[in-house]
């Protein structure tokens, strides 16, 4: 298996858990604020899906981020942004129906832009200066920003389920 192949296998998985993390949550669970500065579920949900449209379209592809071009007004987020805010998040309305569609197509560009890579296209350095990051190959990138990232959401997300009773991760 190349590189390419491990990592799309992996971006499957983890939108597949992610989806089914999501799959029973309602309205009320999605908007319910937590204590503390803890953020919405339905916040990191939105989150989650933003960012990684942000990642693949805008910062990879240079392109417009779905959420701003072929969805924009559609994805079911208020207001889709790559960076949450404690003040975005405690604002934030979701449709979790529309949402999950808007997640559909945000995980079919980024296989559809996987899939046209090539092993050496992970190494490509990418200008993260204005994120502090520095000079950062793709590879760290996909790994951190995407995969990492949506699992760390689900972490959160079955939190914030539990603690309101109801179960987090699907199994």
């Amino acid at each position: 298996m190349n590189a390419i192949s491990l990592l799309r296998e992996q971006l499957k998985q983890a939108h597949e858990l992610l989806e089914n993390t999501v799959a029973d949550v309602t309205p009320e669970q999605a908007h319910w604020i937590p204590p503390g500065i803890a953020n919405p579920l339905g916040a990191i949900y939105a989150h989650a899906l933003s960012v990684e449209d942000a990642v693949v379209n805008g910062l990879l592809k240079g392109n417009a981020p779905l959420f701003a071009s072929a969805w924009k007004g559609k994805t079911g987020i208020s207001e889709p942004q790559m960076h949450a805010t404690f003040e975005w998040a405690r604002k934030l309305k979701i449709d979790l129906s529309t949402a999950r569609e808007y997640a559909q197509a945000v995980y079919a560009a980024t296989d559809v832009y996987f899939a046209s890579l090539q092993d050496d296209d992970l190494e490509r350095v990418i200008d993260l200066s204005k994120s502090g990051f520095g000079p950062t190959p793709m590879n760290w990138i996909v790994n951190n920003m995407i995969v990492g990232h949506a699992h760390s959401m689900m972490g959160e997300i079955s939190c914030l389920k539990g603690l309101q009773g109801a179960k987090g991760y699907p199994y």
